[in-house]
């Protein structure tokens, strides 16, 4: 079963904690993670580009000269392809870059990702994190007292958490979501992962499969 050491605020390490092996274990599958990475950044793009089609263009129905006895190439319309000012043939249409990806599978990626971070000892188990209020400054001192404080870091947090997100808002290389939304992209990048020991129980819950 693998360990982690558990740390306070203050960057004392408290004990070592067990993790579960379905998560931290599981074998990597790397094309897994890249099918799940790549239908998350497929769904960002927005899928709005568009040209008009020579029906959609206006003007053009007039036959610009007669069909014989000018030297000139037969044309029918000015609205063609052919011409400037024409439509578009074959060119980008309003559509959705959408994949679908099985539930199991996005699970399977996101315990790929975690199990290579522990591997890579990219994983950090705080003990509690707690704010009164939105501070940056203490925000600012957390990171450092963990060693964390040049890296670029994911904190993941086990629910909604408005002075920890505001708290840490304004560091620009920090980013915090809940356990329940964690993504493939979002795991990946970053240089270390922040888990409170209650976000920890909670991604156990969201990540495993009964």
């Amino acid at each position: 079963m693998p360990q982690l050491g558990k740390y306070n605020s203050s960057g004392e390490m408290l004990e070592e904690i067990d993790l579960r092996d379905e998560i931290f274990q599981e074998e990597i599958n790397e094309p897994v993670v890249h099918e799940v990475v790549n239908a998350q950044l497929a769904a960002r793009r927005q899928g709005n580009a568009s040209t008009k089609t020579r029906p959609e263009k206006r003007g053009g129905g007039r036959k610009p000269w007669r069909q014989k006895g000018t030297g000139r190439a037969r044309h029918g319309s000015i609205r063609s392809p052919l011409w400037v000012g024409g439509g578009v043939t074959f060119g980008p249409r309003p559509r959705s870059y959408k994949k679908k990806v099985n539930r199991k599978v996005k699970k399977l990626a996101y315990r790929s990702i975690l199990s290579s971070k522990y591997e890579n000892e990219e994983l950090k188990i705080l003990d509690k994190l707690e704010f009164a209020e939105p501070k940056t400054r203490e925000a600012r001192k957390l990171l450092e007292n963990l060693g964390l404080g040049e890296k670029k870091v994911l904190i993941i947090l086990p629910e909604k958490d408005e002075n920890s997100y505001l708290s840490f808002r304004n560091l620009p290389r920090v980013k915090t979501m809940v356990a329940e939304a964690v993504n493939a992209f979002d795991l990946l990048n970053n240089e270390m992962i922040l888990l409170p020991e209650a976000a920890l129980a909670k991604l156990e819950e969201v990540l495993i499969d009964e």
